[in-house]
């Protein structure tokens, strides 16, 4: 029967056309190297190798065997690679999602710096708008997980990235634009631009609604920031956004942005299932998260 070793044993002796030669590089003795290609010829009644010459020639049923020995351990090789940098966890696929639908900003340089040193991991990237995106980590649907819920789930581990402000944006012509600051009470009566999650994973309802027992009179959903921000612009509703995104449009001078109340600030998790913090791709992804730069006001 043809197996690995046998390849393994031929590609060698060609290269070297010597039995003595072969068994040094193969650690085995020139009689082991003999009987192993006496049991190949044995078994298929074919001559291999032409012995009597200097160096060993091959006949053409062993140029045969060796075509298919180019063929093959080349294959075998790079497997055995790839099964080692799975098993170290050099290799693999991380799956993104992220509760923060305005993450993506200072996100991608890091996507970006993670590929030139992770190559041969796949990222992939789950919407973010499922309705149990820790669960989705849970079950192992996603790998890691932008979040500013830290729920206790069991072998769940939240890195802290950073804090943000959640401040309401609304059109500079808004009557609630001449206020230094927005009461509960005062969005009673308004529409909501949001993104399509359940309300409570919204900051604005959450932390500072809810609380207060008020609910804005409607909510509208989009899924696209732009979209949010055009809506809010003309006067269709107010919106809550993290400051770095508000200030973005404020400077165009399309919106406006408030305080909630006091101020309402979130701190921002990566949440990883906690035995995969030990694969070696996906500590390189925390720590370029450990040294991301807070995006501020400015």
């Amino acid at each position: 029967m043809l197996e690995i070793r046998h390849l393994h044993m031929l590609s060698i002796l060609k290269r070297h056309g010597s039995l003595a030669t072969t068994a040094e590089e193969m650690n085995l003795t020139a009689s082991a190297v003999s009987h192993q290609l006496k049991e190949l010829e044995n078994y298929y009644d074919i001559s291999l190798v032409n012995r009597r010459t200097r160096p060993i020639s091959f006949t053409p049923a062993g140029l045969l065997v060796l075509q298919l020995a180019d063929s093959i351990l080349p294959q075998v090789a790079r497997t055995k690679s790839d099964i080692k940098r799975l098993a170290h966890g050099q290799s693999g696929r991380l799956r993104l999602a992220s509760e923060c639908h305005s993450c993506f900003d200072w996100l991608m340089p890091i996507l970006n710096e993670y590929r030139k040193n992770y190559g041969d991991v796949e990222l992939d990237f789950a919407t973010g708008f499922e309705p149990e995106p820790h669960q989705m980590l849970i079950d192992g649907e996603i790998d890691l997980l932008i979040t500013a819920s830290n729920l206790p789930f069991d072998n769940i581990h939240y890195q802290p990235l950073f804090t943000y402000e959640s401040r309401l944006v609304l059109s500079p012509a808004h009557r609630l634009a001449s206020q230094d600051f927005i009461n509960a009470e005062d969005l009673a009566e308004q529409t909501l631009i949001a993104y399509p999650v359940e309300e409570q994973r919204l900051d604005i309802i959450d932390k500072f609604l809810a609380p207060k027992g008020i609910s804005p009179a409607k909510i509208r959903t989009t899924e696209l920031t732009a979209m949010l921000i055009q809506l809010v612009a003309s006067e269709r509703g107010v919106a809550a956004l993290p400051d770095w995104v508000s200030q973005e449009y404020e400077r165009k001078g399309w919106v406006v942005s408030r305080p909630l109340g006091d101020g309402v600030h979130c701190q921002l998790y990566a949440a990883v299932r906690t035995p995969s913090r030990k694969l070696d791709y996906m500590k390189g992804f925390l720590a370029l998260l450990k040294n991301i730069k807070k995006p501020h006001r400015q």
